[in-house]
């Protein structure tokens, strides 16, 4: 393992992600804010904790009572007048119907001279909903469209309209009160309606939209989901005003400071990056191979989020598979592949992603380790965990999406 290599790969995705954490943002975001009656806090998503702690920190009033539902382990303490509550993701159980139910109570009944100031980002659609179905087939429902592919867009079309507060609904049930919506996106190109599925944006997607996308991937519904798919959500919403306050464009921007800080040629790819994630791991090793042996030091970042389409058993997550996908194309060279999720979370496990570099394969084949058996398997984890190919964060406090990173030595 080139270790000056391993050592840049992981400053780089540390530094990109300290530069997207909401504190600072949500700042920004409050100072041009006017809160003239009664103010009620409500977050939902990964980084819920975080900016409902930078929040309160920096709100001019006081908030008359607040509610955060974030993932598991991602409560970091006590908050001064917000009930901090921990559920299930990327898959919603019974504390997240629980935390929605705290939300809803605390912001029915408002007035037109109350304000809800609603704190969002990724991660939200699991962490906060209603369902207008049965719980179990919500969850089977959300398994069986993170196994097949669907991308985020497709995948929130369809929950928007099983849900009695995404698309919209969450702001018609707070009206007339104000609804101030501080965003973290995690959804490429920046979709107000589909980030964490929409809860305080009239939704742009249709029935049809959502017909289609079940058919498509075959989706097992009940008549009682099929009735829900066949509901329109709200197409106008008038007592909400949305600021988007981070991506993955600066998520981006940042790794590629730090690259040239450190003396890499900077070259930024893409960040809408969205495709298998092994194929994607396979094209930044082609470009590796297109430059290796030139002599400079050169870098390549590609931000955005891939998909894992399931067809076995294994443990991983897309920014595992990424990194392991580019390991026999990087073989031999003085290169390296590092991929992250910006929460520090990577599918259902405790990495935040995963790296490859030239060494990679040959370390996996002397374990008697089968790139292409492990892919078929979806055992990335296993695989990286064996050959030190793994990268931990911890929780980060934002979510910004994914970003990859390829380093060419000299």
């Amino acid at each position: 393992m080139n270790e000056q290599l391993r050592r840049d790969a992981e400053a780089v995705v540390r530094t990109a992600i300290a530069s997207v954490l909401p504190d600072r943002a949500v700042e920004r975001a409050l100072a041009g804010m006017d809160f003239p009656g009664r103010v009620w806090l409500v977050a939902a998503g990964k980084a819920a904790w975080q900016m409902s702690r930078a929040a309160v920190e920096f709100l001019r009033v006081p908030i008359a009572g607040g509610v955060c539902v974030t993932k598991y382990g991602h409560v970091m303490g006590p908050i001064e007048g917000v009930e901090c509550m921990e559920a299930g993701h990327p898959v919603p159980d019974e504390n997240s119907f629980r935390g929605t139910e705290c939300i809803l109570k605390l912001t029915e009944n408002l007035t037109e001279r109350d304000t809800v100031l609603f704190l969002l980002s990724g991660g939200g659609s699991a962490l906060f909903e209603k369902p207008l179905i049965d719980p179990e087939e919500l969850q089977s429902i959300t398994n069986q469209l993170l196994a097949c592919g669907a991308d985020i867009v497709q995948i929130n079309t369809v929950r928007k309209r099983l849900s009695a507060v995404k698309g919209g609904k969450f702001a018609r049930w707070c009206a007339p009160a104000r609804v101030e919506a501080v965003v973290l996106s995690d959804v490429l190109g920046d979709p107000p309606d589909m980030i964490a599925s929409g809860p305080a944006v009239a939704d742009s997607a249709t029935c049809a939209d959502a017909l289609a996308i079940a058919r498509e991937y075959d989706l097992k519904l009940s008549e009682r989901a099929w009735e829900c798919l066949c509901t329109e959500t709200p197409k106008s919403v008038d007592n909400v005003r949305t600021r988007i306050i981070g991506s993955v464009r600066q998520l981006c921007a940042a790794a590629g400071e730090e690259c040239r800080k450190r003396g890499y040629e900077t070259v930024f790819l893409t960040d809408q990056l969205s495709c298998e994630a092994r194929e994607a791991g396979r094209f930044l090793a082609a470009i590796v191979r297109s430059h290796a042996g030139s002599g400079r030091k050169m870098a390549f970042l590609a931000g955005g989020e891939t998909v894992v389409h399931l067809t076995g058993g294994g443990l991983g997550g897309r920014n595992q598979e990424l990194a392991l996908g580019a390991a026999e194309g990087l073989a031999g060279l003085c290169a390296c592949v590092i991929s992250v999720g910006s929460d520090g979370t990577d599918g259902p496990t405790d990495a935040a992603g995963g790296y490859a570099d030239g060494d990679t394969l040959a370390e996996l084949t002397a374990k008697g380790i089968s790139v292409a058996g492990v892919l078929r398997e979806n055992d990335a984890y296993h695989a990286l965990k064996a050959v030190d190919g793994l990268i931990f964060t911890g929780p980060t406090g934002t979510n910004v999406n994914d970003v990859a990173v390829v380093l060419i030595g000299e």
